[in-house]
């Protein structure tokens, strides 16, 4: 393929570290994310997501995604 089926989303204005983005989102949504870190040191501020999964599990999981960060930007 021409691409990856990965994408390295900015969550800087969450106000939480990568890790503990991850860690909260899979706990209080059931969707898990890679923290940027794992990728080195300047990842942190960035988690990265799969979208190689089925179009119904993928847009379930970015309403997911969408809910856990709306009221962390109202902070």
């Amino acid at each position: 393929p021409d691409g990856a089926f990965y994408c390295f989303i900015n969550i800087q204005n969450t106000g939480l570290k990568s890790e503990e983005f991850c860690h909260k989102l899979l706990k209080e949504k059931k969707v898990a994310v890679v923290p940027g870190t794992a990728f080195g040191e300047h990842g942190e501020g960035y988690v990265r997501c799969c979208y190689a999964i089925s179009e119904k599990d993928l847009v379930e999981a970015l309403k997911r995604i969408k809910d856990f960060i709306k009221p962390l930007l109202k902070k």
